[in-house]
């Protein structure tokens, strides 16, 4: 396998993922799929997912689009040593991995006085703790091979400001811790040439989302927030994680890119 290039050849011009080896946390489905037909649709050698599931006909149907390309590895992100695992076994199989996206994620809606301690535990453990734990995973395993690695992040709009209809005040902290570690991590491991960047991505049609547009005042919510009048594709978001992860973004880091078509409802 070649080698991608190195930024001391110069900076690169061309946002690709040409040779490199990704890990997506969570991507049997939903974003994260999306995010691994972007990659591969842009270059990338090889794709893995880290997924608690199981794959699906989505996922069956990438594979067979990118044969010997996209690959599903079962680990529980809130257990950092089957993370540590499953980056073991990519590195074992591909010789490397250039790049990470901490993307596995819960959500659950209801009134902050209703949620249980369960609940919120729930979300915080993958959230928080499991793109914690991915992301040190990977940079340590950067570090080990000498690696310029890209962590990126999945935030959340939410993280900026409250779904209005439907608010989740633990599930908006989880996402705002997320775009505070990036800006830590992202100090901390500059020395090692590791960069860390994050996503926030608005309301995108998934499976998590399928009740927005069954609203009965959806088409007035639209009317009234403005923006781009629709639910995101997740393929609408990959854009911003190749960017982040290719080696165009050599001098970006701890950012975050929201993808949110400038609607008013998050």
């Amino acid at each position: 396998m070649t080698s991608p290039p190195e930024a001391s050849s110069g900076p690169i011009k061309t946002i690709q993922l040409e040779d490199k080896v990704i890990a997506i946390t969570g991507a049997n489905r939903g974003i994260g799929l999306g995010i691994a037909d972007c990659c591969l649709s842009n270059g990338a050698s090889k794709v893995y997912s880290i997924d608690i599931g199981d794959v699906g006909d989505d996922f069956n149907a990438l594979s067979s689009r990118f044969p010997n390309q996209l690959f599903a590895i079962q680990a529980d992100v809130t257990k950092e040593e089957t993370i540590q695992a499953a980056v073991d076994k990519i590195v074992q199989e591909s010789g490397a991995i250039h790049g990470m996206v901490c993307n596995a994620g819960r959500t659950k809606h209801k009134a902050a006085l209703d949620f249980t301690t369960e609940e919120i535990e729930q979300l915080w453990s993958v959230n928080l703790y499991g793109s914690f734990y991915s992301a040190r995973v990977a940079a340590r395993t950067f570090i080990k091979l000498g690696v310029k690695g890209s962590i990126v992040f999945t935030a959340s709009m939410a993280s900026y400001r409250p779904n209005k209809r439907v608010p989740s005040a633990p599930y908006g902290a989880s996402k705002a811790g997320i775009r505070n570690m990036v800006h830590t991590l992202a100090m901390e491991w500059a020395q090692y040439n590791i960069r860390v960047n994050s996503v926030s991505p608005g309301l995108v049609k998934t499976a998590m989302t399928y009740w927005v547009e069954q609203q009965p005042d959806w088409e007035q919510q639209l009317k009234y927030y403005g923006g781009i009048p629709r639910l995101a594709e997740v393929e609408e978001l990959g854009g911003a994680y190749v960017y982040l992860l290719s080696d165009a973004a050599s001098y970006t880091t701890s950012i975050d890119i929201p993808v949110n078509g400038v609607i008013g409802i998050c």
